[in-house]
């Protein structure tokens, strides 16, 4: 019994990553509103009923959606790490992905902008996603300043929401004005004055 139950537990977890996936191309394909439940579900071959088994609601989803879309790019910049020699790199190779996907940062975008408002299910999210990336910034970039490959006179506490405005109103012009401005190489010259 305790294999079925781990099978059928691994069955549910593949299920949701599948209702995930296809939600994450949805809306960024067609946006929150023009995605219906029934389109996710019939994607991943299930009924809407089915759907709602797994998130109870299309805000719920959403949320979801977000947590594991920040969840691939704290990947993408862990896995560029590995691969680049700093941070700002790291940085910068997520900036020119998410140049790649421009229906997930309208998503993004409007769904951040949404959410200051105190009584918008992803509100909560996003006030701690600052929080928590505030903190990853900062720690990184002390740890690039102690490893000499950022100015050791910078503050990373004041560094690090600077940072993440640029990043994300960088994302919000290009979307308004993709042809004008270059998101990746004006956070790459920005980020070049911190070494």
């Amino acid at each position: 019994m305790t294999e079925t139950r781990r099978g059928g537990y691994a069955k549910g977890r593949e299920r949701r990553e599948a209702i995930l996936r296809a939600a994450n191309e949805l809306f960024a394909a067609q946006g929150f509103h023009g995605t219906s439940l029934a389109s996710i579900a019939t994607k991943v071959g299930l009924s809407e009923p089915g759907l709602l088994h797994h998130f109870p609601s299309k805000e719920h989803l959403l949320l979801e959606v977000l947590r594991y879309r920040e969840d691939q790019g704290l990947e993408h910049v862990a896995h560029a790490l590995e691969e680049h020699h700093g941070y700002a790199d790291a940085l910068l190779e997520l900036c020119a992905a998410n140049a790649q996907t421009p229906g997930l940062v309208r998503l993004f975008t409007v769904l951040a902008a949404e959410g200051v408002d105190d009584d918008h299910p992803a509100h909560e999210l996003f006030r701690e996603r600052y929080r928590d990336l505030r903190r990853l910034v900062a720690s990184r970039f002390a740890t690039e300043q102690r490893e000499g490959r950022i100015a050791a006179d910078l503050d990373p506490d004041s560094v690090a929401p600077q940072v993440l405005a640029l990043f994300d109103g960088l994302q919000l012009q290009w979307l308004l004005d993709p042809d004008e401005v270059d998101m990746v190489g004006l956070l790459r010259d920005y980020l070049e004055r911190l070494r």
